[in-house]
C-alpha cells in the first residue's frame, strides 16, 4: 500500500497537533505528513520549516484540496469542527476529527449522516482504546485474569476546568462550547471503561458545577463557569457489573487517575502519577493480583501492543500513533478496528444520556453503539 497522505488543519508549533499527531505520524511508515494549515500564514510557515513538511496554508480550504492529501486531520477548537469536517467532507476526502466530533449532539449527527452518505472513511479521535496499556487490560480480562466482572471504580482529575485558566483555555468553562469536563476528559476516560469492559445498560449521574467562576491569569479577570466540574457517573454495564466512576476538575494532591477492575478470582489497577489524571494522554502502570495473591504486582505490557510505534514514546503520542497504525491496517485488511462518526454520534448520545440522568435525577438506559463494536480492536500480532 502507498503511504497516506497526511494534511492537518490545526498543526500550529505550540499546540494539541503537535506534540501528538505530528510526532505520531512521523514514527509510522505507512503515513507521510504532505501539508498544514493555520488560521496565520507565519505560522503555517514556521510550523511547516520545524515539521519537514512540503506545503503550508493559511486557508483549510488549500489544505483540502491539495492532490498529494488523502486524509485530512482536523485538530482545532471544537467549536470549528463542524464547518472543516463539512468542507473535508464536501471534497470527499477521509477524515480523522478530535473527539468532540461536534460542540453537541444536533453537529455530531448532522456529520455523521452525511459522512455515511459521502461513503468517507472517517475517525474520531477517541484514542484511550488504542492505548497499549489499556488494550492489555481488555485481553486480560477477556482471557479471565479477573473471572467474572464484579464492578469497577474510576476517579480521576481533568486538569484543566480547575480554578484558574489562560485566555487560550477559557472557551472549556462555556458549555455552549461543548469542550467540557464530561465530554472531554470524561468520555475519554468512560471510552477506555467501555472498551475494557463493554457498554453500559443503565446510567444514573450527578453533574455538579462547583466552581461558579474562574480565574484567566493571563488577562488579569474572573469569568463565570457555566458547566460542571465535578462528574459522578453510576451504574450497571451490559455484563451486569457496576460502575462508580468520578472525575473532578483541577487535580488532586492525592490519586488524580486510580481505575480498579474487580472480580470473581482478581483485581487490575490501572494509575499514572502526578496532576494528569486524562487517562487518554497519561503514562499508565497496570497491576493486578489473583487467586492467592495478597496484593497487586506490576504486570509488564508486551512489546506487541506497542508495535509499530516505539515503545519508549510517550503516551500521549503513542496512543494516538496506535489510533493511526490500527487506521492503516483497516485500509490494507478492509476491516473496521478504527471507530469513525457513527461511533462518535453513539457517544455523543452517551454524553446526552448522563446529562439527562443529572438533570432528571432518572437513570437513562443509553443505546450500544451500532457502528463500530467498542471491542472490535484486535490484538496485533508481533511481526
Amino acid at each position: 500500500m502507498k503511504k497516506i497522505g497526511v494534511g492537518i488543519i490545526g498543526a500550529s508549533p505550540t499546540g494539541w497537533a503537535a506534540i501528538s499527531h505530528v510526532p505520531a505520524l512521523k514514527a509510522l511508515p505507512d503515513y507521510e505528513l504532505r501539508a498544514i494549515s493555520t488560521s496565520r500564514r507565519e505560522s503555517a510557515e514556521r510550523a511547516a520549516a520545524e515539521f519537514g513538511v512540503p506545503a503550508a496554508f493559511d486557508d483549510h480550504r488549500d489544505l483540502i484540496a491539495h492532490p498529494d492529501v488523502d486524509l485530512v486531520v482536523v485538530a482545532v477548537k471544537v467549536t470549528h469542527h463542524h464547518a472543516l469536517v463539512s468542507a473535508a467532507l464536501e471534497a470527499g476526502k477521509m477524515i480523522y476529527s478530535e473527539w468532540p466530533l461536534g460542540v453537541n449532539l444536533p453537529e455530531a449527527a448532522d456529520l455523521a449522516e452525511r459522512a455515511r452518505a459521502a461513503g468517507v472513511r472517517t475517525v474520531i479521535g477517541l484514542q484511550a482504546r488504542f492505548s497499549p496499556v489499556v488494550r492489555y487490560a481488555r485481553d486480560l480480562v477477556a482471557d479471565g485474569y479477573v473471572g467474572r466482572v464484579l464492578g469497577t471504580t474510576m476517579i480521576g482529575s481533568g486538569l484543566s476546568w480547575g480554578p484558574e485558566t489562560d485566555r487560550a483555555h477559557a472557551y472549556i468553562f462555556d458549555a455552549a462550547n461543548g469542550a467540557t469536563l464530561l465530554t472531554a476528559a470524561g468520555l475519554h476516560a468512560l471510552e477506555a471503561l467501555t472498551f475494557t469492559l463493554g457498554d453500559f445498560a443503565r446510567v444514573s449521574a450527578n453533574l455538579v458545577n462547583g466552581r461558579k467562576e474562574v480565574q484567566v491569569v493571563d488577562e488579569g479577570i474572573t469569568i463565570p463557569v457555566t458547566t460542571a466540574d465535578q462528574l459522578s457517573v453510576t451504574g450497571t454495564l451490559g455484563s451486569g457489573a457496576a460502575v462508580s466512576f468520578f472525575y473532578r476538575g483541577g487535580f488532586s494532591r492525592g490519586d488524580n487517575l486510580r481505575w480498579e477492575i474487580n472480580g470473581t478470582e482478581g483485581d487490575l489497577v490501572l494509575s499514572a502519577p502526578g496532576a494528569n489524571g486524562n487517562l487518554q494522554v497519561a503514562d499508565m502502570r497496570l497491576e493486578g493480583g489473583r487467586g492467592s495473591d495478597t496484593a497487586v504486582a506490576e504486570l509488564a505490557v508486551p512489546d506487541r501492543y506497542f508495535d509499530p510505534a516505539p515503545r519508549a514514546m510517550p503516551a500521549l503520542p503513542q496512543n494516538v500513533a496506535q489510533t493511526y497504525a490500527f487506521f492503516a491496517k483497516d485500509l490494507r485488511e478492509g476491516t473496521g478496528t478504527v471507530p469513525g462518526f457513527d461511533y462518535a454520534l453513539a457517544r455523543h448520545r452517551l454524553v446526552d444520556a448522563i446529562e439527562r440522568a443529572s438533570r432528571t435525577g432518572s437513570a437513562q438506559f443509553p443505546a450500544r453503539p451500532a457502528a463500530a463494536d467498542p471491542r472490535s480492536a484486535g490484538r496485533r500480532k508481533s511481526s
